[in-house]
């Protein structure tokens, strides 16, 4: 009973079911490229440190562990050219969790704001962090290139905004933000700029580039290693920044009791100072980006470019619902229609990298794409 209380709505994904019985229909089953979930391995060295931690006994720090922070602290460094204080970086049980659960303990904090900005075209949970907060969710329109269309943001809504989400590569769409743009107006409006950077490392076009190299003042930098490194089973993130947002936000959590577990944490050691890896991973998912945006723009006729970062095809199919189920019938393959990510995105589909090179090109074999 909910008696007019809150009722989730459908996990988006869920609502692809229907696909998933026309794709099972082909020989060699359903080739999932709906959610961005790696395929791929991590290193060896990651699953040794995981087995071999001796850390399962006793609970984590919910800031994380001195090594672990220092490899993020280090990583930054080498990533980005920039020195964060170890104690401007806290742990995070994967970045989602931070993303949906952060709006709750800022309102706390500032009860006389209420409303979340983030992108229009975006993953659901900024959108959704918003209401499981009892926040406005208010979507910020985007730019022809993709970013944050700031001037759309209205005088009341600047001046009512707990907090706003950058998302830098985009997941869906593979646009890069004006990233010094939105940390100075967020500075200029007093307003906290989070930036979910999860797909840093598959920038594209020119160098990877953080919220973290305008200053830390008013700015929080999440990331996770579920795709960096493939490890989106282990729930490893970081976030770093502000100095009193960071301190009050691990404080909170202490409290929550969200703490990334001890083996966890140990492979998250070894793979941030693992760069080798995550080489072969770009390499990886841009042979796949180029060899699926060629097969599908074959059998579709649909213009496909190739994304600035991350490893998602955004392209403009007409009817993102129509595409999809087209795929699945044709090609047993199921993707993502693009109102999962908002209404502006109705007209397009995401297609992620995240199946081995055999099993797309099972795909092209389907569809009579050589």
């Amino acid at each position: 009973m909910t008696s007019g209380g809150f009722v989730p709505p459908p996990y988006p994904y869920d609502r692809l079911d229907a696909f998933k019985d026309l794709a099972a229909r082909h020989e060699g089953g359903v080739v999932d490229l709906s959610i961005g979930d790696p395929c791929d391995p991590p290193s060896r060295a990651v699953i040794e440190a995981l087995s071999t931690s001796n850390a399962e006994r006793g609970y984590p720090a919910s800031i994380g562990t001195e090594p672990f922070r220092v490899a993020a602290r280090s990583w930054i460094q080498r990533k980005f050219d920039v020195e964060v204080p170890l104690a401007q970086i806290a742990a995070c049980v994967g970045s989602k969790e931070f993303v949906v659960t952060t709006p709750q303990w800022l309102k706390l904090r500032t009860p006389s704001r209420d409303t979340v900005l983030y992108p229009a075209v975006s993953y659901p949970s900024y959108a959704m962090g918003a209401v499981l907060s009892g926040c406005r969710s208010v979507p910020v329109p985007m730019t022809s290139t993709g970013g944050l269309d700031l001037s759309a943001i209205s005088a009341d809504d600047a001046r009512r905004a707990l907090m706003i989400w950058m998302n830098t590569p985009s997941n869906p769409t593979g646009a890069l933000d004006d990233i010094a743009g939105v940390v100075a107006w967020g500075r200029d409006h007093g307003v906290p700029v989070f930036s979910d950077e999860c797909y840093v490392e598959f920038t594209w076009q020119g160098k990877p580039s953080s919220a973290l190299q305008y200053g830390t003042q008013g700015v929080v930098a999440v990331h996770s290693l579920s795709k960096r490194s493939n490890l989106a089973g282990l729930r490893v993130g970081f976030y770093a920044g502000d100095a009193d947002l960071v301190n009050y936000l691990k404080e909170v959590r202490k409290h929550v009791g969200m703490m990334v577990p001890g083996p966890a944490q140990a492979a998250g050691v070894v793979a941030l100072n693992d760069d080798a890896s995550v080489l072969q991973q770009a390499e990886r998912y841009q042979r796949r980006l180029q060899r699926c945006a060629t097969v599908l723009s074959t059998w579709s006729g649909c213009r496909i470019e190739q994304p600035a970062g991350g490893f998602y095809l955004w392209f403009d199919a007409g009817d993102g619902w129509a595409f999809a189920e087209r795929l699945a019938r044709e090609g047993g393959a199921l993707v993502s229609p693009g109102d999962f990510y908002g209404a502006g995105g109705a007209n397009n589909v995401r297609v992620a990298m995240v199946q081995p090179d055999e099993r797309i090109e099972l795909i092209a074999t389907r569809l009579g794409v050589l």
